[in-house]
């Protein structure tokens, strides 16, 4: 009896050294507290506060709401604990949690704040997405965050006529998890709707403009006739596409439209193919 209670349940798996590593490491890592100062890319767990101190010389500010429940319930972070804050202007400083209380913490500056520059290369949105469901339109908004999209409008057209206040304010707070989670400085602006009528003055100004549109000249044929720019705008229809006469508007105002493939692409995928392209074109 003895000896089988002391026999594997299973053999067969355990005698892996691959797995038997890899489970070993598993267990290992859920009985050892987070390491905060070897996050992958080397920096402290980062918040959000439109306030930051001036200094380190008696820097205190109050974190409270969201932030506040994220550091102390999800991430069990305590006093004398580590972070930086961000003000989505290009702010960040260093500090430490000097008081907890029920209602939000102190943050204590441990070095005087930095200002970071606004990237120069500057891609504005304009998508139509407020008819989108499932979550689609958050997750168009989240990688715009990531990908360093400047601005998202959402753009309302004859087959996209509305979006619903609480989705924008929904949208307001992924654009800014998407910030923390990538480590971008400069929150992404998410700008009141526009109808094509509205977007129309943005075409026309000097900057390149770029819409999306089925069997039209492939996006990197077309990117071959221009300068290199590092701004600009990205138009994207709704499901059902522009009307003839808004796409002619759009055409007729300045902009280039751009083919993405043999494929119906979905609002979130053109705009997300559209702006990487543009993205990674500004770049190199």
């Amino acid at each position: 009896m003895e000896a089988l209670l002391a026999r594997p349940r299973f053999p067969h798996i355990l005698s892996r050294p691959w797995l038997k590593s890899s489970t070993l490491r598993a267990f290992s890592s859920l009985s050892t507290p987070p390491n905060y100062s070897n996050q992958s890319r080397g920096g402290l767990p980062r918040f959000f506060s439109e306030a930051l101190p001036l200094s380190k010389q008696g820097g205190v500010v109050r974190v409270q709401g969201d932030e506040f429940w994220h550091m102390t319930k999800v991430l069990r972070l305590d006093t004398k604990d580590r972070v930086e804050l961000f003000n989505g202007k290009g702010g960040l400083i260093e500090g430490c949690i000097q008081r907890i209380d029920r209602t939000g913490l102190d943050f204590v500056a441990l070095e005087d704040p930095k200002m970071v520059l606004p990237q120069t290369t500057q891609w504005h949105v304009f998508a139509a997405f407020g008819t989108l469901k499932g979550g689609r339109a958050d997750w168009l908004v989240e990688k715009c965050t990531e990908l360093g999209a400047s601005s998202v409008t959402p753009l309302l057209t004859e087959r996209s006529p509305s979006i619903s206040e609480n989705r924008v304010d929904r949208l307001q707070r992924v654009i800014l998890a998407a910030a923390k989670q990538c480590q971008r400085l400069h929150e992404m602006t998410l700008k009141p709707p526009t109808t094509v009528d509205g977007l129309l003055s943005t075409v026309a100004q000097p900057k390149l403009s770029f819409v999306a549109v089925a069997e039209a000249t492939p996006v990197f044929r077309a990117l071959s006739s221009f300068t290199k720019e590092a701004s600009g705008s990205i138009i994207v229809g709704p499901e059902g596409d522009f009307t003839k006469k808004e796409l002619d508007l759009i055409i007729e105002a300045g902009a280039c439209s751009v083919g993405l493939g043999l494929h119906r692409l979905r609002v979130e995928t053109a705009t997300i193919a559209l702006l990487a392209t543009l993205m990674l074109w500004s770049d190199s």
